[in-house]
């Protein structure tokens, strides 16, 4: 496929017309219209629908932008690889983040990539699901939820936490110990929330799940948390390997029917197989390796 004619074609998806199309890629109409019907014909199915008003995607147009943008982001990846090979570490890498994650995790990673390669800078963004984000808004990111389904990706884990039921000493005084699966529909349940699981069914111990009404889900961890610390109800959040952001929110909460509700939850570095060679991309992705191992 001709990249100069997909970016063509994504051009005029984009602005809606060739002739916004042309004026964006700073090209000749002729030019630009004759990349996109070369691309036509390679396709054999039109991409367009031509109007006196502009130019929409057809189906198979719709699929090929979708997948067209991929390509070029994973591209102009592909260049930026071969260009830093052999040089130090430069440039900005875009990390995505669960939201939530605790800074008591983040800023000693960023104070040792920072002390090692000090032209290396990091933007980092916040997302529940920071994996969708790839190649358009994040080069690298980690996350909870279930890997892609598709896609060229590279997929390391380099954490467990265990997910549990807890609540605050406090609330058990105040409530009484909860020792049975029935018991626990008298209180108020706060689920963390992770892309593609479903809140309202928490997984037990010995398989199977159990169906709650969660009165409050959110993808923050520190919010789930926070809630069951103040002692409004019992939260099914990680409780061992990830520390919170304030060391007297996790210190209070204790563990609720541990031998029947839980499981591990793994962490995964995502990042796709065009990036995996970017000398800044390998070097943070060790440095996260080493430091949840450490």
């Amino acid at each position: 496929m001709d990249l100069e004619a997909l970016r063509a074609f994504l051009a005029v998806v984009e602005t809606g017309s060739f002739v916004s199309a042309a004026t964006t890629r700073r090209i000749a109409r002729a030019t630009l219209r004759r990349r996109v019907d070369e691309l036509e014909a390679q396709a054999g199915v039109p991409l367009l629908v031509r109007t006196g008003h502009g130019a929409t995607p057809t189906e198979a147009g719709r699929v090929l932008a979708e997948r067209g943008r991929r390509i070029l982001a994973e591209a102009n990846a592909l260049l930026a690889s071969v260009r830093e090979i052999g040089g130090e570490p430069a440039g900005t890498l875009r990390v995505g983040l669960p939201v939530g994650m605790p800074p008591t995790l983040i800023a000693p990673l960023y104070g040792m990539l920072r002390a090692r390669f000090p032209k290396l800078t990091l933007q980092v963004r916040f997302a529940e699901d920071p994996v969708a984000g790839l190649l358009r808004d994040v080069d690298v990111a980690l996350g909870f939820g279930d890997p892609p389904d598709e896609g060229p990706f590279t997929i390391i884990p380099v954490h467990t936490v265990r997910e549990r039921l807890v609540a605050s000493r406090t609330y058990l005084e105040r409530r009484g110990p909860i020792d049975t699966l029935e018991g626990l529909a008298g209180h108020d349940v706060f689920v963390w929330e992770t892309p593609g699981a479903d809140a309202s069914r928490l997984p037990l111990v010995q398989g199977g799940m159990l169906s709650v009404m969660p009165a409050l889900r959110s993808a923050d961890i520190h919010l789930v948390r926070r809630c069951a610390a103040e002692g409004f109800g019992v939260a099914f959040v990680p409780h061992d390997g990830l520390p919170d952001e304030r060391n007297d929110v996790s210190s209070d909460l204790v563990p609720v029917l541990a031998d029947r509700v839980g499981r591990d939850r793994v962490a995964r570095v995502v990042l796709p197989d065009a990036l995996a060679d970017i000398p800044r991309v390998r070097i943070l992705v060790d440095l996260a390796r080493g430091f949840f191992v450490g």
